[in-house]
């Protein structure tokens, strides 16, 4: 398992890191042009689109899930019956491949077919949801999609942090009166920190790679509505057959993908360097 890291992702970083140097096309070429490709790059609309649509993306996205999430794993902290029955049903479509939970979303999403179609069956017809077809609104799908399938593996993390919180903390909370919702508030929540920001780190990394919940629901479209960073680098490196421009943007986002995690890397050194010093 050391030889794959080493070779297979580390050696396969570095050799796209060096290609993205270079003028490579249809085939890598052994020579040195700097940062040409990455100044190609960001003078490519279709990467700045792509970028704004992750960031939107990646924020209602993030938001959500930890929002959904948090309610999701208070509702089941309270040792309501079937616990662990509906521990299942929220974490199962986390269990779903993103192709699968796209192609879902995608009928039903679909005005022709799904949610749109089967409201104004019923008698309403004039209700509309066609978002997926329309340029604007078409990111707010994926989003949909994505949080959907998602929120339940976040669900699980706090859940199991808020099973590590005292229980005679509640007890005392309430004898002075305190209402539930502030003791998860005040009480709760701050001792939540290390499962909210494991969750993030988890969400913010599928957030950077979000590619097949994009291409099974929409391909990228209408238009480039709904291109990301992961489909951009797909369709230059396969497609369009340029090595070298996908390997630079590959770099971006490897290099994004750090710099999210050093600070999260960073903060767990020195909680446990603390931890070992008490």
């Amino acid at each position: 398992m050391a030889l794959t890291a080493l070779g297979v992702y580390i050696g396969t970083v570095l050799w796209s890191m060096r290609i993205s140097v270079s003028s490579s096309r249809i085939f890598p070429r052994d020579d040195f042009v700097g940062l040409s490709q990455y100044q190609r790059l960001f003078e490519t609309e279709r990467w700045h689109v792509s970028v704004q649509n992750l960031a939107v993306f990646g924020v209602l996205f993030v938001a959500a899930c930890l929002v959904l999430g948090l309610l999701l794993a208070v509702l089941l902290d309270q040792h309501v019956r079937g616990e662990g029955v509906l521990r299942t049903v929220f974490l199962y479509p986390y269990a779903v491949s993103f192709v699968a939970t796209g192609l879902v979303w995608q009928w039903m999403l679909n005005p022709e077919l799904g949610i749109q179609s089967t409201v104004r069956a019923l008698g309403f017809p004039d209700f509309k949801f066609d978002w997926i077809v329309q340029q604007d609104q078409v990111i707010y799908t994926i989003v949909i999609a994505a949080v959907w399938q998602a929120s339940g593996v976040v669900m699980a993390v706090l859940l199991a942090g808020l099973r590590g919180v005292d229980e005679s903390l509640w007890h005392a909370a309430r004898v002075d009166g305190v209402p539930r919702w502030r003791y998860y508030l005040s009480i709760v929540l701050p001792q939540l920190g290390p499962a909210i920001g494991t969750s993030f780190v988890l969400l913010a990394v599928g957030v950077v790679k979000v590619f097949d919940v994009v291409v099974a629901m929409t391909q990228g479209g209408p238009g480039n509505a709904s291109e990301v960073p992961a489909k951009f680098i797909m369709d230059n490196l396969f497609g369009r057959a340029n090595v070298g421009l996908a390997s630079a943007a590959s770099t971006v986002m490897l290099l994004t993908v750090l710099a999210l995690l050093t600070p999260w890397w960073y903060a767990r050194a020195v909680q446990a360097k603390k931890a070992r010093h008490s």
